[in-house]
This record gives C-alpha cells, sequence and structure tokens, in this order.
C-alpha cells in the first residue's frame, strides 16, 4: 500500500485547509485509514481515522475543527481542516491499516498556520 498526500502549505490563522491522501497498491486490504500529526520537538500524535464502514475515531481535542471523510470508490481520505490556529502547526501524515493490523505511512505534508 501506497500513500500519497497532498494539500499542506501556509495558512493564516482561521483559514481553513484540505487535506487529500490517495491510496494505491493492494487496496482490498484496508480497513482504516486517516491522519496523524507530528509538532516539532512532540509525539506524534492521533488526529482521526475512518473505517471502510464510515466509522469515525477523532483524537482529543481533534472533533470539531477537524472532519475527516473518505471516498472508499477513490480509495482516498481527507482532512478538513477549520478555523485554524497556530498550535495545529505540524507535519500530517496520511496513514492506512490493513485488516491484519498493519499500518502504512505516506510522506507527510507540513502545514503552518501563521499568526
Amino acid at each position: 500500500v501506497q500513500l500519497q498526500a497532498s494539500g499542506g502549505g501556509l495558512v493564516q490563522a482561521g483559514g481553513s485547509l484540505r487535506l487529500s491522501c490517495a491510496a494505491s497498491g493492494v487496496i482490498s486490504s484496508i480497513n482504516a485509514m486517516g491522519w496523524y500529526r507530528q509538532a516539532p520537538g512532540k509525539q506524534r500524535e492521533l488526529v482521526a481515522t475512518i473505517t471502510s464502514d464510515g466509522r469515525q475515531n477523532y483524537g482529543d481535542s481533534m472533533k470539531g475543527q477537524f472532519t475527516i471523510s473518505r471516498d472508499n470508490a477513490k480509495n482516498t481520505v481527507s482532512l478538513q481542516m477549520n478555523s485554524l490556529k497556530p498550535e495545529v502547526t505540524a507535519v500530517y501524515y496520511c496513514a492506512a491499516t490493513n485488516k491484519w493490523g498493519r499500518n502504512y505511512w505516506g510522506q507527510g505534508t507540513l502545514v503552518t498556520v501563521s499568526s
């Protein structure tokens, strides 16, 4: 499974961004897809995941600011990010888990929110 993320960039506080991730390879084995982030000097943390049947899971304090969605037909997962604050600046990683529990990671996309 290969994951290609896009949509990061520089945005002013209060703005919005939409991250997208396309999966390729052995797609049929994928169960959950989602997003994690890692800020400078911090550990990687969960943003949100979504299963193939639409069940969503958000990290602490993520729900309300971020919305995850998935298009199974296109093998993509997206993260809508609204009302952005500088503290969400981080590298955002697309992730997928197959039905045997193996995790895959994309290359990361940088989101920078300026004050």
